[in-house]
């Protein structure tokens, strides 16, 4: 009898000593029942302890951000290994990404709580999916922490900013790499290299039924057998899987100020964004993308839930994935031609059975005018047209290799971040190149995110046999990072290191001429140059303006002098096919 009472008081002592360590590791968010999301000291202790308690778990600091702090990842392996090669033999990685705006903070409470549940036993623990996260990407802005600045949101009761240390919107830097936080993430990415990619966050534009929405990267873009399983397999599972659990989901609503009804486009990832990156490197990438307008712990619950179905669905697909991520590599480094530049294909749509809310224009008690009034007490559910389809608006050839003199030092510093190839020379030599000069171009009038973005970039291209320098760099296309190199290379790609204004001082003529002495040797030159001087006069008979800006003249015969610099609008990446 003895020995009966002292087994039950061990086992309820051992029971409570397992619930005060579960206890241990509730979330401020459960803690304050929803109201509240974790401070960015309270995230990385959370983890910390959570690393130390099971052994699952590991905790890295990694590289710096703007704000001085450190970024984190955190890796979750049943495992218990953390060698990324040994991992990537026979597992899957999902890499999760929260905070990036940090007042869309659902993704942070909701991962620390899935990476407890996962370890306690709470959630089915994956066998072949390994998770890393990054619990809070913009440091700087999570410690800016405010209760006003997202202005329509509806909680948590304070939350961080969404510009980084510098005033940097961190998800339009994952090219140009302004940031030290894009920087580091590169190096993590590269050192992970994710199967599957979330990065969680939350919007608004209007208002609907759905807590959840997704945004997909765009399948055209992605590209082959595996943007075809993300259209066709991933997503609508994802979507279904939801649904069984009573989370409906919809793709991300892309509208702003007119009611969805309308018909709207899927949302571009371009890669200056966390999936348009992802996307270089054959990745399959999401966005969760909350409704601003409901309750904080719902949005946080919606969350959990999609991050559980996904890897439900990459334990189901972890071998398919494997294949068609491998077949999508190979088929890009065979490819001749490369796409660029996607737009809305307005031939193909998808039919959505969307729940949103009745909305009408009413006149306004603030300005007079018509505004746009959501109805919640008329719900509907409506037959809504939903253009996923792209094509590309630019066709580029993919060169054998580049060449890119020493000199842009600061293009091979991104390229030797995003483990691109490259040989430097090691003897002065020629090489008959294709070289790109820029002919026209767009240039935004207000700054955006610390650049004056060109758009619209048009070239021509000549044939030329240059010599290069010793320690010049020479880059082969086939490679695992082609992609990157042809979205950064290309000027005419949207997010060109050029579109980027990282050639701007090719733009700007540094030698000129005094028109009193150029008057007598531009004469000389027509004089002697019977094709010139007829196409100059051609020119003048064509061209009114032209014929009465002496200037301009001046200028014309110059410009097709051997007197004109060379280096004027020559772009200094050189293609070799």
């Amino acid at each position: 009898m003895k020995l009966l009472a002292s087994s039950f008081i061990i086992f309820l002592l051992l029971n409570t000593l397992h619930l005060q360590s579960q206890n241990k590791f509730l979330t401020h968010f459960e803690k304050s029942n929803g109201l509240e999301t974790a401070t960015y000291a309270e995230v990385i202790q959370f983890y910390k302890n959570l690393a130390a308690t099971y052994p699952e778990i590991q905790i890295q600091s990694i590289g710096k951000t703007d704000s001085g702090e450190p970024l984190h990842m955190v890796t979750l392996n049943p495992d218990k290994v953390f060698n990324f090669d040994a991992i990537r033999a026979n597992k899957r990685i999902l890499l999760i990404n929260n905070g990036i705006h940090p007042g869309e903070s659902d993704g942070i409470d909701a991962t620390m709580m899935l990476y407890r549940d996962i370890v306690q036993g709470k959630v089915t623990v994956p066998k072949h999916t390994v998770l890393v996260t990054i619990p809070v990407y913009n440091v700087g802005g999570s410690l800016n922490r405010n209760a006003t600045t997202r202005t329509n949101q509806n909680g948590p009761e304070e939350y961080g900013f969404r510009g980084n240390a510098r005033n940097y919107d961190l998800n339009r830097d994952f090219i140009k790499n302004d940031t030290k936080n894009a920087k580091t993430f590169a190096e993590i990415f590269h050192k992970v290299q994710p199967d599957v990619f979330i990065d969680n966050h939350v919007s608004n534009g209007a208002d609907y039924q759905y807590t959840l929405t997704h945004l997909f990267t765009q399948h055209n873009k992605l590209g082959g057998n595996l943007g075809n399983y993300l259209h066709t397999k991933m997503m609508p599972e994802l979507e279904q899987n939801l649904a069984l659990k009573d989370w409906d989901i919809t793709p991300y609503v892309n509208v702003f100020n007119q009611v969805p009804e309308v018909g709207f486009s899927q949302f571009i990832d371009h890669p200056r964004y966390s999936t348009g990156y992802t996307t270089l490197f054959n990745t399959l990438g999401m966005m969760v993308e909350t409704h601003m307008l409901k309750p904080y712990k719902p949005r946080v619950e919606g969350t959990y839930e999609l991050m559980k179905s996904m890897i439900a669905l990459i334990e189901k697909d972890y071998n398919i994935i494997k294949k068609l991520r491998a077949e999508a590599n190979q088929a890009f480094l065979e490819a001749e031609t490369y796409d660029l530049n996607w737009t809305v294909d307005t031939t193909k749509f998808s039919t959505l059975q969307f729940k949103g809310f009745e909305g009408e224009y009413i006149s306004s008690a603030v300005t007079g005018l018509k505004r746009l009034k959501y109805n919640r007490a008329q719900p509907f559910t409506k037959a809504v047209k939903y253009q996923n389809y792209f094509k590309p608006a630019t066709k580029v050839s993919i060169p054998k290799a580049y060449i890119i003199p020493q000199g842009w030092y600061a293009i091979i510093e991104l390229l030797e971040l995003n483990q691109v190839e490259m040989t430097p020379l090691q003897a002065d030599q020629t090489f008959t190149v294709e070289t790109y000069h820029i002919t026209d171009f767009d240039t935004k009038k207000e700054a955006y995110e610390g650049h004056y973005l060109h758009s619209n970039t048009m070239v021509t291209s000549t044939t030329e046999t240059l010599q290069f320098r010793s320690g010049d760099y020479y880059i082969e296309t086939r490679q695992p990072a082609i992609r990157y190199l042809l979205e950064t290379l290309e000027p005419q790609a949207i997010d060109s290191f050029f579109n980027w204004n990282f050639f701007d001082t090719i733009l700007q003529q540094k030698e000129g001429f005094s028109p009193y002495v150029w008057e007598d040797l531009a004469l000389e030159l027509l004089n002697t140059n019977a094709e010139l001087k007829q196409e100059f006069e051609a020119k003048k008979q064509s061209d009114k303006v032209f014929s009465q800006n002496w200037y301009a003249q001046l200028d014309w015969i110059h410009k097709h002098s051997e007197y004109y610099e060379k280096a004027h609008l020559r772009y200094p990446i050189f293609r070799i096919n």
